[in-house]
């Protein structure tokens, strides 16, 4: 018998045991397996409400459930009158919302924030994210059909490039907006994540590729005050990311390029060279191309880094089903292992990949390259 084939036959032992309902009443009377069991339930649950719990964080964050708590405690009358809900369905809101630890009761009749509402409280570009999943819901109400491609996604036009590789360059301001503002509101937790796990202060010149409205290069910008920086995107997204450079004062330090990432040079210069969340929106064939064409434009010895969540990284696997199906409804991409995506930058003209240690695997990986 092969090793393969005893873990076979081991996995659907285990699976026969674990399935019989006397195992399950056995496990449960057990003082030395009840914990184990409990957990198993408890996730089964999680699995099975987590749509419910999702509903709750969503409305929470609609209703600004949290910013109306975030000076203190309110009673349920005057949390009734700020959410203007009646005061049954805010009592239901209030307990459900305290249950997964958003809120928590006060007393007899006063709620305020709780361990995980007072850490959203604090960050503006988690409750972007969280607003934006509405269109995630409504995609995923059928995901039989979704998986058999008999229905249309309402977030495939969300984000218009993701239809048409050849022409992205003729997207207009009116339909680059939402999206750009999108990650504009949601990239600087990505963006503290990342510069405060890799020094970028060596370096002379980074280039943000898909940069977006320039969000990064100015938290960038912070954390090295000698750095120069050039920004690559669509002519409608660049144009974006020009309005808030110059508002911010950082036009000087910032050269902004237009074009079609897969298709035009990108500009020279720059020793160091980021790709946030773009990997994961595009198939192998497209990554390629777009690696190649960024070694292209960079020396011997420059540094790539790849920043997304990243399938199989110890501590965020649950994202795998969320990306999973998050590109499933775009219409294009899909979560890569760390394996692969270092497989895409060995065809592309990159080496010595490492993945960085970062402390929230879960918002986000990082993984740096070197131009061979």
């Amino acid at each position: 018998m092969t090793y393969e084939a005893f873990l076979e036959r081991l996995y659907n032992y285990r699976n026969r045991l674990i399935s019989s309902p006397r195992f399950q009443r056995w496990s449960l009377s057990n003082p030395l397996t009840r914990p184990i069991a409990q957990r198993r339930a408890r996730a089964a649950l999680d699995l099975t409400a987590g749509f419910v719990y999702s509903q709750v964080l969503f409305a929470c964050a609609e209703l600004d459930l949290f910013e109306c708590l975030r000076e203190g405690s309110l009673s349920l009358q005057d949390l009734s009158k700020r959410l203007n809900l009646a005061q049954d369905p805010t009592s239901r809101l209030l307990a459900a919302a305290a249950s997964l630890e958003l809120i928590e009761r006060r007393g007899s009749d006063k709620w305020g924030l709780g361990p995980i509402g007072a850490a959203l409280a604090g960050n503006p570009s988690a409750l972007a994210l969280i607003r934006h999943q509405s269109m995630l819901y409504g995609d995923l109400i059928d995901p039989i059909a979704l998986l058999k491609g008999k229905k249309s996604a309402s977030l495939a036009s969300y984000w218009p490039y993701s239809a048409d590789e050849e022409t992205p360059t003729l997207l207009g301001a009116e339909q680059v907006a939402a999206y750009s503002a999108l990650m504009a509101a949601s990239q600087p937790i990505v963006a503290e994540e990342v510069l405060h796990a890799y020094d970028i202060t060596r370096y002379n010149c980074l280039l943000d590729v898909g940069g977006g409205e320039g969000v990064f290069i100015a938290t960038a910008a912070r954390f090295s005050q000698r750095l120069n920086f050039k920004l690559f995107d669509l002519p409608a997204v660049a144009e974006r990311a020009r309005v808030r450079l110059q508002d911010m004062e950082l036009a000087s330090r910032v050269n902004i390029f237009e074009g079609n990432f897969l298709r035009d040079k990108l500009p020279y210069g720059a020793d160091i060279v980021t790709l946030i969340r773009i990997i994961h929106d595009h198939d192998d064939q497209s990554s390629i191309t777009l690696l190649k064409n960024i070694r292209s434009s960079l020396e011997k010895g420059a540094k790539l880094l790849i920043i997304e969540a990243m399938s199989g990284v110890k501590g965020a696997e649950p994202l795998d089903a969320y990306y999973g199906f998050y590109t499933l409804a775009m219409g294009r991409g899909m979560p890569r292992e760390v394996n692969h995506i270092k497989l895409l930058l060995t065809k592309s003209g990159f080496g010595a990949c490492r993945l960085i240690n970062n402390s929230l695997p879960t918002l986000t990986s990082i993984l740096e390259a070197t131009a061979i």
